[in-house]
């Protein structure tokens, strides 16, 4: 099977290389396409499956990975900027000792999950990452729960329903 890369992929790494150079002069398209391929081509591996090597896999009677349902795709971007925000000025609060008399109950929080797909499931796992305050500290053997440190961790059930309602349920949306 032979290998294509991503076309929006390499020009957009070269595009990005070409925007930060702040130049369209040849020897930088050059260094840029370069510099994209090899990009491409490196993080090939890391990808949780290897769709790429022709337009249209199918997996499982699926074709991957493809997104769906751009505008939920855009509401979740916009949600998870904005709980961002919010996270980092309550980790904010805690570090700076702003929250009051109210102790800081920090713990482990595991979610049962029905988000199967690796791209989900990977997409959770940055916006739980990025997200101040909490660490997506691993994934059950088979897939059905995560685990979570949450800094400050008030009600579990409130949590784990948070986590479910604005992150996997638009996430299972766009990938499944």
């Amino acid at each position: 099977m032979t290998r294509v890369l991503p076309p929006m992929l390499v020009l957009g790494l070269l595009g990005f290389w070409l925007l930060l150079n702040q130049t369209v002069q040849p020897g930088q398209i050059l260094l840029g396409l370069l510099l994209a391929v090899s990009f491409t081509l490196a993080v090939a591996r890391l990808r949780p499956l290897h769709a790429w090597s022709e337009p249209t896999v199918v997996l499982a009677g699926k074709r991957l990975p493809r997104l769906r349902r751009v505008p939920i795709a855009l509401a979740l971007v916009t949600r998870v900027f904005i709980d961002n925000v919010r996270s980092s000025i309550g980790v904010a609060q805690i570090i700076l000792g702003l929250q009051g008399q109210r102790p800081v109950q920090s713990g482990f929080l595991d979610i049962p999950l029905e988000l199967r797909d690796p791209h989900g499931l990977a997409a959770l796992a940055m916006i739980v990452t990025v997200t101040p305050g909490t660490v997506w500290v691993g994934l059950s053997a088979d897939g059905s729960s995560l685990r979570l440190h949450v800094l400050d961790l008030r009600e579990p059930a409130e949590s784990i329903d948070f986590i479910k309602r604005r992150y996997e349920r638009p996430l299972r949306e766009i990938f499944e």
